[in-house]
Parts: structure tokens; sequence; C-alpha cells
């Protein structure tokens, strides 16, 4: 996605003690003279952004959000777009399954989409991060101040959620399944999940379903190759209108419509 002298964007894997945290972390900035605004698909994961430049926007539906130093945002259960002016630079991280919960000891942030961390913290440690962040010349130099920051804060995992998330069997209902394992009632295996994910398994298996759907169609460039029957088999979908309706939910746009624009538009767990 990355032009050269316009518009710069990369990954930055995190090392393996951390990769029950981050997924990875995301650079971009806009070197070029003109407003660059980009697309992000939902990723079901609570994100922490930096901007070390002129101003970003985030727009969520009708809200837009300035991102002034750091901004948490999610879970992000649809599409949002980014606005990024001429001398803007942001620095993502993305957060992984539980861990803005073991971090911050809440997973929930629906009432407010987006938030200061420090509103969280009720300290301004996250405003003292930027400034040290600031300081240094490269995004690695950056993140490994991140992972070093986080490191005593976080807390262990919770066994049942180490159970959810990696619960492989498409065939069997996960919160049933624990349920019986554990002695619980599926009731408090909702509720832990809700809160320790910040979403239910009804959502995460809806959205598995959407992202498996994109992944068939990030193999074609145009839509007349495309086989929506083996789409719609493939990834559990009744018929054609649930295939849409998923698409006009998450994205706002029709599969084909989906096709025109699929270059405008990141993939954050690809």
């Amino acid at each position: 996605m990355s032009d050269p002298g316009t518009y710069e964007t990369y990954r930055i894997p995190v090392s393996p003690e951390f990769r029950e945290v981050f997924t990875h972390f995301y650079f971009a900035a806009n070197r070029s003279e003109t407003t660059i605004s980009k697309t992000f698909l939902p990723s079901y994961q609570i994100i922490l952004i930096f901007n070390f430049g002129e101003k970003a926007f985030i727009r969520s539906g009708e809200q837009q959000i300035e991102v002034e130093k750091c901004l948490l945002l999610g879970p992000v259960k649809k599409a949002f777009d980014y606005t990024l002016i001429p001398g803007s630079e942001i620095l993502v991280a993305n957060f992984k399954d539980d861990a803005f919960y073991r971090f911050f000891g809440n997973a929930l942030m629906e009432k407010n989409m987006a938030v200061h961390p420090d509103d969280l913290t009720g300290e301004n440690c996250f405003s003292g991060v930027w400034s040290e962040l600031k300081k240094l010349p490269v995004n690695e130099k950056r993140v490994d101040f991140i992972l070093d920051f986080c490191r005593p804060y976080l807390k262990d995992r919770n066994t049942l959620i180490n159970r959810l998330t990696g619960f492989e069997d498409k065939n069997l209902d996960v919160v049933k399944t624990l349920a019986g394992e554990t002695g619980q009632t599926e009731r408090n295996i909702q509720l832990q999940h809700k809160k320790q994910l910040g979403y239910s398994a009804k959502e995460i298996r809806r959205y598995s379903r959407f992202l498996k759907a994109i992944e068939m169609l990030q193999q074609h460039t145009s839509g007349p190759g495309i086989n929506w029957f083996e789409v719609i088999h493939t990834c559990g979908y009744y018929d054609q209108s649930q295939l849409i309706h998923d698409f006009k939910y998450y994205l706002g746009l029709t599969p084909v419509n989906y096709l025109k624009f699929q270059r405008e538009i990141c993939n954050p767990v690809s």
C-alpha cells in the first residue's frame, strides 16, 4: 500500500513474548501535499493510536474524532475511515483478544467508542509515554518502548478466556461446550466472554464468517471471475441476501461495490 514520497505504511511484528498481547503495530504517514483518507475493515480489536505529526482524524458513521496525541478506539466492529493531512504520521497498537482487559481491567468501551487512555487510568501516564515516543527516531524503537512499558501492568490470562479464544471445533457451540466442561452456566460463560473480550461469541462467529468471505474476494481483482454461490456455501451463508446484509452491516457496501473499492480498504488482520 505504500507509495514512496506520498503515502508510507507498513506493519511491525511483535516478539513471541507479546504475541498474546498485540497482533502487530501499524504505521502510516502522509508525505504528500494533499489529504489522504483510507478505510479500515473491522477487526474486533481495540486499538491504541499515537499521532506524532499534524492532525489526524477518525470517522465512524457520522462521528468524526481528532487524534491529538493518543486515542483508544474500539472494539472496532464496523469499518471506519482515517484521514491524514500532510505531515501526519500515526503508530497503531492492535490489542489481541483479552489483552486490553488484562491491561486496563475492562474491555467494554461501547458507550464511548473512542477515549483518551489517560481517562481510563486516571493518570497522565500515556501522555508521558507519547512524549517519550516522540523523542525516538524510528518506529521499531517506539514499539520496544511500548512493550517495555506495558510488561509490568499485564495481569495473568484467565484460563476460561484461554479456552474461549483457542476453541477450534466449528461444529460445536463454544459457550455450551465450556459450560459443560467447567460446570458453569451458559449465562456466566457469555458474561465472561463479553466482559473480557468486549464482544459476544455470537458476534465473533458472524464476524468470522464475514472475514472468510473477504479473504475469498481478495483473491480476485474483479467481479466476473467470482463464483458467488461458492462464497455463500464456503462461508456458511444461507443465501445471497444474507451475504449482502453482512457486507452492508460491516462496511456499508455490497460485495460487488467492495470489489470496486477494495484497493482503498485496509484489512488489519490479513
